[in-house]
């Protein structure tokens, strides 16, 4: 299966949440003042935050209205070119050789360490060496998870006892990376810690041993979110942004729910980019993220809103 079609497949239940709303604003009928109201509607039902919705479809019409759009069917085109537009933010990612240090932060639940697991495979297909760290020493469950995803991947894991020093264990992996002359070292921090100020000290200091030991680390830190959450999810995102440089987001869980939407949310008040999608279970369900196809998968092509059940058009 094809990265599209895994994405089209892990928006399932946003799809048919949307389904039945589209449907019937898009057959038999004109364009008129109610038929925006509505389509705002549409895109709050996929949890787009009000103002964002309306922002969306206020552009939406700017644009139909200037090409003398008439017909319902014709808007959803104009419709993905500007979600595609609020789904897109630049970033950069390191030139150079390596080796290369990718932190993932995130709290508890949020699947982050099988998002690691399913990062090294996604890197492995791609030829590059990868080394798994368990700094993550707060939940023994966590260390002994990552090691299982080791084996199962074939690529190697540092890690100490539970309750031990994250620092420890990551200055330690550090050394094996650059010993063993590997790529990739994918770092699991620990997803709760009592106050933020913990979690600032110690995302600080793991951040100052992998900079003393590999120029320019860590390369990428990865905000690990769980669809799932919705709105919900820009609390958690908010508070990491305060405490650590992300240089992107992992949406998890995606195939669990019907709150797709909130994607828009996440990037319109984070301006941080979408970089992977988690849409299923299976190892190769972690798709690097595209605006584009995100849109088209979203809000879907005019011939299937238009299907009866049966597949004739109505």
């Amino acid at each position: 299966m094809g990265i599209f079609q895994r994405l089209r497949q892990g928006l399932q239940k946003t799809q048919a949440r949307l389904r039945d709303h589209l449907v019937l604003l898009l057959t038999g009928r004109l364009i008129d003042e109610s038929f925006w109201d509505q389509l705002t509607e549409v895109l709050i039902t996929a949890d787009v935050h009000y103002e964002l919705a309306e922002t969306i479809v206020r552009e939406t019409r700017r644009r139909a209205e200037r090409a003398l759009i008439r017909e319902p069917q014709q808007v959803l085109p104009v419709l993905v070119d500007v979600l595609t537009e609020r789904l897109t933010v630049p970033f950069e990612t390191s030139a150079d050789a390596g080796p290369h240090v990718y932190f993932f932060v995130g709290v508890n639940g949020t699947g982050k360490t099988t998002t690691i697991a399913k990062m090294a495979y996604f890197l492995k297909g791609q030829g590059r060496s990868v080394l798994l760290c368990a700094a993550d020493t707060f939940r023994a469950a966590a260390i002994d998870q990552l090691a299982i995803w080791a084996e199962r991947l074939g690529v190697p894991v540092i890690a100490h006892q539970p309750g031990g020093d994250p620092g420890a264990v990551l200055f330690d992996a550090l050394q094996a990376l650059k010993a063993r002359k590997l790529d990739v070292l994918l770092v699991d921090t620990a997803g709760r810690l009592h106050t933020k100020v913990n979690l600032m000290r110690e995302l600080e200091k793991l951040t100052r041993i992998a900079r003393q030991q590999v120029e320019g680390a860590p390369h990428e830190t990865f905000l690990v979110l769980d669809a799932t959450m919705g709105q919900n999810a820009l609390q958690q995102a908010r508070i990491f942004r305060e405490v650590t440089p992300l240089t992107g987001i992992i949406l998890t869980k995606l195939d669990g729910t019907a709150k797709g939407g909130a994607v828009l949310s996440i990037v319109d008040q984070l301006k941080l980019p979408v970089r992977f999608l988690g849409v299923g279970e299976q190892l190769a369900d972690l798709v690097p993220f595209s605006p584009r196809e995100f849109a088209q998968a979203l809000i879907g092509s005019p011939e299937e809103w238009t299907e009866s059940p049966e597949g004739r058009v109505e």
